[in-house]
């Protein structure tokens, strides 16, 4: 199993309502249906920053979603300072 740690920044120009509506749009629209999708949680931290953990089966499986293009992602894409984006990828030893 994959566990993916995505932390980020809102855009210095986002509405953070409107990254909340976006995020709930991928959790609903986009996540569930993309192979190897196990679970997906957001969370805000008390520094401002954002973090998305997706488990997936595989690592192949995130490395695919990751191209995923509709217009939730892009909604979220939006919100987000590109930037401040950091990755992780980590394997379970279970």
């Amino acid at each position: 199993m994959i566990i993916e740690h995505r932390t980020f920044r809102l855009a210095a120009d986002a509405d953070e309502a409107a990254f909340l509506a976006a995020d709930r749009r991928v959790q609903a629209e986009v996540a569930p249906f993309q192979h190897g999708f196990i679970r997906r949680t957001t969370a805000r931290g008390p520094d401002g920053r954002w973090l998305v953990e997706t488990l997936w089966f595989r690592d192949v499986d995130a490395t695919a979603a990751a191209d995923e293009q509709s217009a939730a992602v892009d909604a979220l894409h939006e919100c987000v300072d590109p930037a401040s984006v950091d990755v992780v990828r980590w394997s379970t030893l279970d």
